[in-house]
């Protein structure tokens, strides 16, 4: 059976991002026939929930693969829960409906120079995408680095306790050198 790799970026973020390109860049050397999508996720989570479900359906069948980053680390959770599969999260968020309450209002995304008003009701969205217990057969691998500036490590390191964690000292909310990783991250991804 095929795999597909789904990456997710974060918040404020695009398929442009540093660590998103370093991933499509190791795929295209690496494993040249594995299919990978790295979709531009809308700003308000159910119309990213739409984006990556029509990507789940354009490759129903394949296993599903999913590296999310923050915000994109939530939202891999939430499908990983919900259609089954593995993922590999880099400092993603666990309560991003508390965060985000401090962003409400415009933003514009340095990437796509789209600008777009965060709502209270874009909120209550990502409550309803929340994974407050996570099924015991899930397969995740989460990258921490605990200066992250944005998050706080510590409640990833909790919630995915039961699962595979690497916890560097330092870093950034970016996770410095993640490159590194990639080779194991997929070796991971592409074991059953």
């Amino acid at each position: 059976m095929q795999y597909v790799i789904i990456y997710l970026h974060g918040f404020l973020s695009s398929p442009r991002s540093q660590k998103a390109m370093q991933t499509l860049e190791f795929v295209r050397v690496n494993y040249p026939d594995l299919t990978i999508e790295i979709p531009q996720l809308a700003h308000y989570p159910k119309d990213a929930e739409a984006i990556i479900e029509q990507l789940i359906v354009k490759h129903k069948g394949k296993k599903l693969r999913f590296i999310g980053s923050s915000l994109g680390g939530f939202l891999s959770t939430f499908m990983v829960e919900k259609y089954s599969g593995k993922a590999v999260l880099i400092n993603p968020a666990v309560r991003p409906f508390e965060l985000l309450v401090d962003f409400l209002g415009e933003h514009i995304n340095p990437y796509t120079q789209q600008s777009f008003s965060l709502e209270n009701k874009h909120i209550d969205e990502l409550r309803q995408l929340d994974t407050p217990t996570l099924k015991p057969k899930s397969d995740y691998w989460v990258l921490l680095q605990t200066a992250d500036e944005t998050l706080d490590y510590r409640q990833a390191e909790t919630k995915y306790q039961d699962y595979k964690l690497s916890i560097e000292q330092g870093g950034d909310h970016s996770f410095q050198g993640f490159q590194r990783f990639l080779p194991d991250i997929f070796r991971f991804l592409l074991q059953d």
